[in-house]
């Protein structure tokens, strides 16, 4: 008798968008329902989809993903028109809704996607409140990541 093997964490990942983190301060993180159509189900089942240059856009108090590319499968159903960039509705509720709305109306801030993932059956996205870094703030994160990596290098080699 064979036991079946736990998922690795993280192998639900669909997409995330590791740019947004070098771009962005993330200061606000929401999970987010995603309404989706049949071939979308399986082209992310498929693993085809890109949230790179996605954000989110609030129309009459609702949340819709923007700019997420999910490729089309060609077994997908012929009688259905695909369309891998249309606007996609994120469910969240009320009080997240007007969160969200209250941190974009500030300045400089906007709402991007993280990742994309699947929470049992059901597909979720990352959503995160950002304010866009400056050029120097960029060199910084870079120096400070360059410099924890030397120093775990110094501390393994100062034990010997």
């Amino acid at each position: 008798m064979t036991k079946k093997k736990a998922n690795k964490p993280g192998s639900a990942t669909i997409a995330q968008n590791k740019r947004a983190r070098h771009e962005y301060f993330i200061e606000d993180e929401f999970e987010a329902g995603l309404v989706l159509q049949g071939w979308e189900v399986k082209s992310l089942r498929a693993g085809k989809a890109n949230i790179s240059d996605s954000y989110v856009i609030m129309i009459d108090g609702e949340a819709f993903l923007f700019g997420a590319n999910f490729i089309p499968l060609n077994v997908a159903s012929s009688h259905v028109v695909c369309d891998p960039t249309r606007t996609r509705k994120l469910l969240l509720n009320q009080r997240e809704l007007e969160n969200l709305y209250g941190s974009i109306s500030r300045d400089g801030y906007t709402v991007v996607a993280l990742s994309m993932y699947w929470k049992n059956a059901w597909c979720k996205v990352k959503i995160g409140v950002a304010k866009g870094k400056k050029q120097y703030d960029k060199r910084t994160d870079l120096k400070d990541r360059e410099w924890a990596v030397d120093k775990a290098r110094i501390m393994k080699h100062a034990g010997r």
